[in-house]
């Protein structure tokens, strides 16, 4: 399952690099940095899990928390803030927030607090069969696509593997070795063209422009991107 992590911090370096270190763990992730873009990011955005930071410009991240129960949003939030304020951290777990650190932290106990919200709060969701994205949806039991038509279209089991290796890889680049190797046994030898071929078809499919594409991407000599 790629889990939807929304991070809303003001320090632009934290900020990016806690979206580096969540998209290598495989997580989809979506920033923002005002306290008064908040509660319509997270409602477009509708994430799994929010990394909130306490001091925010326009609102804080306690009037955030407050405004999500107003609203009736239940998603799990974990606190960020550096003050190591007890009153701060005592407030913010009165309210109902999942967890709470104190900047600086550990990545590696960020990661696991992450983890341990997450599976605490959907323990009964397994690997997605289904991922969406710009109005497509890819069925990975089904082996069938919807594309920006909205028309249905049926893969093959070569073609949703590939789909696969490329969505578990969101925002990576996945390399034209690492695809033969997975995707086809040492018996086989298909051409260089091949993987060309399905690319080009995923374009078709999902794309609006094929010529400028913006989710599987091309990247020279090393293989392929796909980005959301």
């Amino acid at each position: 399952m790629l889990f939807k992590i929304l991070v809303i911090e003001d320090e632009k370096a934290l900020l990016e690099a806690l979206k580096l270190n969540l998209e290598l763990e495989k997580y989809r992730v979506e920033t923002c940095s005002s306290g008064g873009d908040a509660l319509p990011k997270i409602k477009l955005f509708e994430p799994d899990l929010i990394l909130l930071d306490i001091m925010l410009p326009v609102l804080n991240g306690i009037e955030i928390y407050k405004q999500l129960k107003e609203e009736n949003i239940t998603t799990p939030v974990i606190f960020l803030t550096a003050k190591n304020n007890a009153h701060d951290k005592i407030e913010g777990l009165k309210l109902g927030a999942d967890d709470y650190i104190t900047k600086p932290f550990d990545l590696e106990e960020l990661l696991l607090r992450i983890h341990n919200v997450l599976k605490r709060n959907y323990p009964q969701k397994q690997e997605a069969t289904i991922f969406k994205f710009d109005n497509c949806q890819i069925n990975f039991s089904t082996f069938q696509v919807v594309n920006r038509e909205g028309k249905t279209e049926d893969l093959s089991k070569r073609e949703m593997a590939l789909l696969k290796l490329l969505v578990d890889n969101l925002n990576n680049v996945v390399s034209r070795n690492e695809i033969l190797d997975k995707l086809w046994t040492k018996d086989e030898s298909p051409s260089s063209r091949t993987i060309d071929n399905y690319i080009l078809n995923f374009r078709k499919l999902f794309e609006i422009n094929q010529k400028e594409p913006i989710h599987f991407l091309s990247i020279r000599g090393v293989g392929y991107k796909f980005k959301v």
